[in-house]
């Protein structure tokens, strides 16, 4: 193991481990901050703000509710299926006071990735907002799904907004398409009756699961990463100690324009901000970006963190220049690559610097972060943060001189306990030793900087969210049309990598419009290929395997 030269060039004032301890659990945490921060706002989400002391109050209801009117039992799976409203975090911190396991999916998944990952976690209750019911319809039946409780986007915002934010969602916009479950109940009507009910406290300790975070690791199935609750307090106590020099108490207020469904604002907005009593800016729709503009206009924000595409897009909004900088703090890039011009063009509108993080969904993110004070862009993805060691290997595992380039390991009390109900893959990607293997190509420096160079995996990142080749080769593969594929990442402007399939035909009249329509019945949007090559062959291995390298290594010729 490498010796800890990273630790020479950590940041005055951060410590080289951090107090796991501190916190028994993520409902420990949240009952500590909803005493200290009563009074001030914890949520705000078009207009409607709410308080620590009413989210505390509306989360043991929703936990109420779970509890003794469905009568769930203690780490029962409960799916959540929102975008950034008010009803996730009173559905996460009920859920997760209670002693459940949260299952995030993503809004846009298919009927065939929503009934895989209600299937394989085994979760019995979902919360979904009700514009994505009709998925959930199709393959219920499917699932072990038996409590199904369904919100309108404007339902915690106060009259007379919450009917009118939900007429126009439904009436005007044709934004909620026909369905029809017969036993489903309203997330106000499930707040009420956990209201009259009573909330037994459960004890709940590092070891249980708080969430099945899923994930495509190595391979294109699916995988539930079981994130304990000691992975996650160790997570935001390690964000915590990394960002607490230039941040306050009970004085932020954090951009959440990433879905809280995916781990990287999970974590980094909703939980570490939790703790120190922020003000979480909720954004629903951050594809809007006028809209997005408009609402930072509204508020003083301090801190804000997003993918390159995120901070691309605001930049290139006339408006966005406009804006108030002065309380800006902190601005967190992570999910995908930061490049060199975002950062740089960031820094010159903004004032501050764009800070590039690195993490995975099996790390609960977080595994290594710049300097906030960095002067400028480095194209280094940081240092291992607190209590994290980084080793960087070959392939027999051996660690590799300083300088030299192999696949990036982590260990630290934030990787993931394994995969759900899949032994053999946690096995691959644990080593004996603790590190988890990233399948990322990296090189350290002699002052402890980690850079990314390539990916084992053939991974493909659109605007932060994992890609696997094999999936989508598997439902390419699907159309009868086909007889073979290959998906590789090409360059991309606007989302950093986009999906490009190599096919060869079957039925010679096949077009490219056609296929693409095909995997747009079967993939979430991000997934579905950009560009489409047919070809009279794919270049293959001498046992016939088909080599995607070759092929992305004719794209980067072109």
């Amino acid at each position: 193991m490498v010796d800890k030269v990273w630790l020479k060039s950590y940041p005055a004032g951060v410590p080289a481990t951090i107090d796991v301890d501190e916190f028994a659990s993520i409902g420990a945490l949240f009952e500590r901050s909803v005493g200290a921060f009563g009074a001030k706002d914890a949520y705000v989400n078009m207009g409607k703000a709410i308080t620590y002391a009413e989210l505390d109050r509306l989360a043991r209801d929703f936990a109420a509710y779970c509890q003794a009117v469905l009568g769930l039992p203690r780490g029962a799976r409960i799916a959540l299926m929102m975008p950034n409203v008010l009803q996730y975090p009173i559905a996460l911190f009920g859920a997760l006071r209670a002693g459940y396991v949260v299952v995030n999916c993503n809004p846009l998944y298919t009927p065939r990735e929503l009934e895989h990952q209600l299937k394989d976690s085994g979760a019995i209750a979902i919360v979904i907002v009700e514009n994505f019911v009709h998925v959930l319809q199709q393959v219920i039946d499917k699932t072990a799904i038996k409590h199904v409780v369904t919100t309108g986007l404007g339902d915690m915002l106060g009259f007379p907004k919450r009917a009118l934010v939900n007429l126009v969602v439904k009436h005007v916009k044709k934004m909620v398409p026909a369905w029809d479950i017969p036993h489903a109940v309203t997330f106000r009507d499930a707040l009420a009756r956990g209201a009259d009910a009573a909330f037994a406290a459960v004890a709940v300790g590092h070891d249980d699961i708080a969430f099945l975070q899923y994930t495509g690791g190595t391979t294109g199935v699916s995988k539930g990463a079981m994130l304990t609750h000691g992975n996650v307090i160790a997570n935001l106590q390690q964000a915590h100690a990394w960002i607490s020099a230039a941040v306050a108490s009970g004085k932020e207020t954090v951009v959440t324009a990433l879905p809280l469904y995916h781990i990287f604002a999970l974590t980094a907005n909703c939980l570490t901000f939790l703790k120190l009593g922020a003000t979480n800016l909720l954004i629903t729709n951050p594809r809007d970006i006028p809209g997005l503009v408009k609402e930072l206009g509204k508020y003083p924000f301090s801190v804000i963190t997003g993918v390159n595409t995120l901070f691309n897009a605001l930049l290139n909004d006339p408006d966005f220049a406009r804006l108030d900088f002065s309380t800006l703090k902190v601005t967190l890039g992570g999910g995908m690559a930061v490049q060199k011009s975002v950062a740089d063009k960031w820094k010159q509108v903004t004032g501050m610097p764009l800070i590039e993080a690195y993490g995975l969904t099996e790390t609960s993110p977080a595994a290594t972060i710049n300097p906030l004070d960095l002067a400028e862009y480095n194209g280094s993805i940081g240092l291992p943060i607190s209590s994290t060691e980084v080793a960087i290997r070959d392939a027999d595992g051996r660690d590799v001189p300083l300088g030299q380039s192999g696949e990036l390991c982590v260990r630290g009390p934030q990787v993931m306990k394994g995969y759900w109900n899949r032994p053999e893959e946690t096995a691959q990607v644990i080593a004996s030793d603790g590190f988890l293997r990233t399948g990322d190509v990296a090189v350290m420096d002699d002052r402890g900087f980690v850079r990314i160079v390539d990916r084992k995996k053939d991974m493909i990142l659109v605007s932060g969210f994992n890609v696997y080749p094999n999936e989508v080769e598997a439902v390419v593969a699907m159309h009868p049309g086909v007889l073979e594929v290959a998906a590789v990442g090409v360059s991309d402007e606007k989302s950093g990598e986009a999906v490009k399939i190599y096919v060869v035909r079957k039925d010679p009249a096949l077009t490219a419009d056609a296929l693409i329509a095909h995997c747009r019945e079967n993939l979430t949007g991000y997934k579905v290929p950009h560009r489409v090559e047919f070809r009279d062959e794919l270049p293959k291995t001498n046992v016939g395997k088909i080599v995607r390298r070759a092929l992305r290594d004719e794209e980067l010729a072109r």
